[in-house]
């Protein structure tokens, strides 16, 4: 019970410390030319989703290192992200047909926050046409106690309906395609567990120091995309942690893990 309390003072001091954000922002900027010369994509087609009350706009930057690095970059051109419904998930589903048919290729879907748990969904939805999902600080585990800005959703959203209970309890379930789950410790707006998937093929999670707000352009999660962007598909392999790596770059024990994420 004491551990919990401390982890629930920790959660609510991290939150207060999210304006630190604004340093990751300058960060990427500064690091711009460095960024530039990570890995080259082989063209393939990156739709991001923004976070919740977010636009196309919070993932322009992101979007664009994407582009230098050659990638196909799309945003998902649906406005800010504040509701969900059907009409929602089907235009999201339309996307990535649309976005697949023109290229030839499958997609990788990347998203930030609330948009790594649309990502997901979606995925699950057309995995045929998915090459891998990428989350970051997203709220996976379908515990509402998990994120700070679940009680926001709802109250613009309304009640949740059976249909959303019942999906709700299936959140945690990875989609069938390799899928890197990106969060912080230090995440004020979506508990870090709560961003933890459950181990299995083609599953990971790697930790990174980084605010919520800030993880879209923080330089060490562009070295992280970069890194799981390049890689062949069909041929994936878990992030290699060796070296210098595994002082930045962690991952979390076994005792985290949990097949309804009751930690």
């Amino acid at each position: 019970m004491a551990f919990g309390l401390m982890r629930r003072v920790g959660f609510k001091f991290w939150r207060y410390m999210e304006p630190r954000a604004i340093f990751e922002w300058q960060s990427f900027y500064a690091l711009r030319p460095f960024l530039k010369r990570l890995p080259k994509g082989d063209g393939h087609p990156v739709i991001v989703f923004p976070g919740f009350g977010g636009s196309d706009r919070s993932t322009k930057p992101l979007r664009g290192l994407l582009s230098s690095l050659g990638y196909e970059a799309h945003g998902w051109g649906l406005g800010s992200n504040l509701f969900f419904d059907d009409e929602l998930e089907a235009e999201m589903v339309a996307l990535v047909r649309e976005v697949a048919e023109k290229s030839d290729q499958k997609v990788s879907l990347l998203g930030w926050s609330l948009g790594g748990l649309y990502a997901r969904e979606v995925a699950k939805a057309c995995p045929e046409l998915v090459r891998g999902v990428i989350t970051m600080g997203s709220p996976i585990s379908g515990r509402n106690r998990h994120s700070n800005a679940h009680a926001l959703f709802q109250a613009i959203n309304g009640e949740p309906t059976e249909q959303d209970k019942a999906r709700q309890r299936h959140l945690h379930e990875a989609p069938p395609v390799p899928t890197t789950s990106i969060y912080s410790r230090t995440d004020g707006i979506v508990a870090w567990e709560g961003s933890v998937q459950k181990h299995g093929d083609e599953i990971e999670n790697i930790e990174v120091p980084a605010s919520h707000l800030g993880l879209g352009v923080n330089p060490l999660v562009m070295v992280v995309l970069a890194d799981r962007l390049v890689q062949p598909d069909g041929e994936w392999q878990a992030f290699d942690r060796r070296g210098l790596k595994k002082l930045v770059f962690k991952k979390p024990g076994k005792r985290h893990f949990s097949p309804n994420h009751a930690h």
